[in-house]
């Protein structure tokens, strides 16, 4: 079981350089968790990507639901106080230390592509390939 901030599951929809990873990611380990936050975060994505014209709108509404029902019963809240102390401490935004909490508090691997938060956290954050290779 896993973490996975809203880029990681993105990047199950979007093709990016790191989708492979994620797609072997997804057979590997396929209980992903998340904190709420990652449905507003997800939809301003596809908004993003509907507006640019990558893709339609129809596109991303079936995106949107098809992840809505991946994570369906593995979502969760987050202690405030603890996100707030994370933020103050790494400098992070508190979205980012929404996931760093859950991570935390689960005792699970946040899997992300965000460097900064890979430095910041290198304990609780990781990249999907890295914690591929850590896992075989």
């Amino acid at each position: 079981m896993i973490v996975a901030d809203t880029n990681t599951i993105a990047y199950l929809y979007l093709p990016t350089a790191q989708t492979d990873d994620v797609v072997a990611l997804l057979h590997k380990d396929p209980y992903w968790v998340a904190p709420l936050l990652w449905r507003s975060e997800f939809r301003n994505i596809l908004a993003l990507y509907s507006k640019k014209g990558i893709v339609d709108l129809s596109t991303a509404i079936a995106m949107q639901s098809q992840a809505e029902q991946q994570l369906a019963e593995h979502e969760y809240t987050v202690n405030s106080m603890d996100v707030l102390a994370l933020a103050a401490d790494s400098g992070c935004s508190a979205y980012d230390c929404e996931f760093i909490s859950l991570a935390k508090s689960l005792k699970l691997k946040l899997i992300t592509g965000d460097k900064k938060l890979i430095q910041l956290f290198p304990e609780t954050a990781m990249t999907a390939g890295d914690y591929l290779l850590a896992e075989s």
